[in-house]
């Protein structure tokens, strides 16, 4: 139990570093863009304290991964001003696309570490095969951590193995998730940057943008639940 429990242990503390760096990447864009309003605001760090959201970070990825086995959630937004950026058309776009691109960037890494660890194909299969079952929810919960904790107990090569299949799944849903073309998600940005709507759509889609992506993910959950698979795919074959 010690062994799942300190398993769950981490991959919580994947989810809340993933988005904690997707957030600073933000404001360091943002900042090199010629906007101060995150370095202000002492945002651009790392210690968690600073971006934590109480509900958000803590009790809503405990409340889901205790009660479906699957955890997400979010950090405090890290604050900036568009209308200090250098560039007013692409600005912020590209502080946008800094979240996603710092999570995709992640992932890759991680792919990289993951591949070069010296591990046979055979024993990285057999934790690849663990892993998926306990992101995809087949089994009890415990379960499912009980038998990625048995593979991963070989070696510190297998630890390290499994640790990174965690940073890889965390930053791929996140980085993908968060291109949806919907605000407040990152991907709205491009949509205004490359599709040419008129001021009250764009004042729609901000004011009700929330109730259009719950929507979305209620009843929309299969093409993106296949979207985010497919790219999780690329990168979980190329760790091998």
């Amino acid at each position: 139990m010690a062994h799942e429990i300190v398993l769950i242990g981490f991959y919580l503390l994947t989810l809340v570093y993933s988005v904690i760096i997707h957030e600073v990447s933000h404001g360091v864009v943002a900042l090199w863009l010629g906007d101060l309003t995150a370095k202000y605001a002492d945002r651009l760090n790392l210690n968690p304290l600073k971006h934590i959201d109480p509900f958000g970070s803590v009790l809503l990825p405990l409340l889901l991964v205790v009660t479906t086995g699957f955890a997400f959630g979010w950090a405090k937004p890290v604050p900036y001003n568009p209308y200090n950026l250098r560039d007013q058309k692409w600005g912020p776009v590209w502080v946008a696309l800094a979240g996603p691109a710092s999570n995709f960037l992640l992932a890759t890494l991680a792919a990289l570490l993951a591949k070069i660890l010296p591990l046979t194909l055979l024993a990285k299969a057999d934790i690849l095969e663990r892993f998926i079952g306990v992101i995809g929810g087949q089994g009890e919960f415990f379960d499912r951590f009980g038998l990625l904790a048995e593979a991963l107990s070989g070696s510190l090569a297998n630890v390290f193995f499994g640790l990174f299949l965690l940073v890889i799944f965390w930053n791929v849903v996140l980085g993908c998730f968060n291109l949806l073309p919907i605000p407040p998600l990152d991907g709205s940005k491009l949509l205004y940057a490359f599709v040419p709507l008129g001021e009250q759509t764009i004042f729609f889609l901000e004011r009700f943008g929330l109730f259009l992506l719950l929507f979305i993910v209620l009843f929309l959950s299969t093409p993106i639940s296949m979207f985010i698979n497919f790219v999780l795919s690329l990168f979980l074959r190329f760790a091998l």
